[in-house]
């Protein structure tokens, strides 16, 4: 008998071109997610505050496609940090997700490096970072692996620098829609990863973050832009909408959420920095 694949194998294969109109209907709702983490907090500051000699490095974690790099471009980040030089290091596990991000990367960003790994498989010899953040990014890592790779992120920044987790609470649409769809639909699959087990391991690492809680709805009237934002939640294209509102705990949670036009759904996600020690 063949091993069940994990939810970090799905996650990989998704993130390819063959995927990329699931991508295109999960943006469209999950695009909120983005203008509401960059209108979170003073991510400019945070950067020119962690600057050494006008140049601040960063470690982007699980980058995607740079939708976070992105928003915070299009809301004038370059004027924000004029005279700073940001230079990333873009971390996925997928090359098609490095190569998207790299192709979005505006000013004030410049791409220094890639590491096509996973953040746990992180060389140690790669380091002393001013920045680290990982927004909607750790997800698909296996919870009993969570800790190790927030502990190789702590590792990865410098002394003195900050850290930013920007992860789904588990009362939030996308933990609480893919535990629907384990129980109905891929009980053999690992459980997602949510913000509590992202704060734990922080604890376990030695951070005492500050947390702040955002809710929002995203929603949407097209059944298939629905359908492909709910699959691509989980990775999985296999499940139409139509069977999805029919069975199980996945149409019990669906039939709460429709809004009369369509769907909406509700995210509580938590906003968790820390400064590392000095």
């Amino acid at each position: 008998m063949s091993e069940p694949v994990t939810t970090e194998q799905r996650s990989l294969a998704h993130w390819a071109e063959d995927g990329r109109a699931g991508m295109e209907a999960f943006y469209a709702l999950a695009i909120e997610d983005y203008r509401r983490m960059v209108a979170a907090r003073d991510w400019a500051a945070d950067l020119r505050g962690h600057a050494v000699e006008g140049r601040v490095r960063v470690l982007d974690v699980a980058c995607g496609s740079g939708k976070f790099p992105a928003e915070l471009s299009r809301r004038g980040l370059a004027a924000a940090v004029e005279g700073t030089r940001v230079e990333v290091d873009l971390l996925d596990p997928s090359t098609f997700s490095l190569g998207e991000a790299r192709g979005v990367l505006e000013a004030p960003f410049t791409v220094r490096a890639e590491h096509a790994v996973r953040i746990q498989d992180l060389p140690t010899g790669v380091g002393g970072f001013d920045v680290a953040w990982a927004t909607h990014a750790l997800y698909a890592v296996p919870p009993d692996e969570i800790g190790a790779g927030i502990a190789r992120m702590v590792a990865a920044t410098r002394p003195g620098g900050f850290g930013a987790i920007v992860h789904a609470t588990s009362a939030s649409h996308y933990l609480r829609f893919a535990a629907a769809f384990r129980t109905t639909f891929a009980p053999d699959s690992v459980p997602f990863t949510s913000a509590g087990q992202v704060r734990a391991a922080l604890a376990a690492a030695g951070v005492m973050p500050t947390v702040t809680t955002m809710r929002y709805d995203v929603g949407h009237a097209d059944p298939l832009v629905v359908e492909g934002f709910l699959q691509r939640c989980v990775f999985d294209d296999s499940v139409p909408l139509d069977r999805m509102e029919d069975e199980g705990a996945v149409g019990a949670y669906l039939d709460g959420c429709g809004d009369g036009e369509g769907y909406r759904f509700t995210q509580v996600v938590d906003v968790i920095t820390w400064e590392a020690a000095a």
